[in-house]
């Protein structure tokens, strides 16, 4: 690859890791599996990324190569790994920043979060980070009906996951 297209890259990856961050949250527990999560997301975007036409945002595209990327490693590993509990937060939140309730707030709903299935937990991802859904449908491959169908169900089932 020539040199402009790898700064390019690079450059893209820096403005959106935190998508790919937020996404290797959701569908892992622990520090380490985290880690190697958001490297096995890269590497995916970067053997793409020549393939990559711009025909949506770049953030779009790596969404929905880092949702793929997660949900198939996902699958695999659920039958084979056990895994240890993440310690929400601990990464994102610094010490001046700390308030004890809203971290137990956000524990259970990621808690409740991890209970669903993976285009549920992609959906619910894109909703909280303030996607409309012309975008999340784009991203997940549905209709916009069906997207705002699906989260309306979503929120019904987190309720009742948060308080049964």
């Amino acid at each position: 690859m020539s040199n402009a297209l790898e700064q390019s890259f690079v450059a893209q990856l820096k403005e959106n890791q935190n998508i790919i961050h937020k996404i290797c949250r959701l569908y892992t527990q622990g520090e380490d599996a985290h880690n190697d999560l958001f490297q096995e997301i890269t590497i995916q975007l970067w053997k793409a990324f020549p393939k990559f036409r711009g025909d949506s945002k770049f953030s779009t595209w790596a969404y929905r190569v880092a949702l793929n990327t997660a949900i198939t490693l996902y699958r695999k590993s659920s039958k084979t790994i056990n895994t240890i509990e993440f310690e929400t937060g601990k990464h994102f939140v610094s010490q001046d920043e700390y308030n004890y309730e809203e971290e137990e707030h956000i524990k259970l709903l990621y808690k409740a979060v991890q209970q669903l299935n993976d285009i549920e937990k992609a959906l619910v991802f894109m909703y909280l980070e303030d996607k409309d859904y012309e975008e999340i449908s784009e991203t997940l491959g549905i209709s916009e009906v069906n997207a705002r169908v699906k989260m309306n169900r979503i929120k019904t089932k987190l309720k009742k996951i948060i308080n049964p």
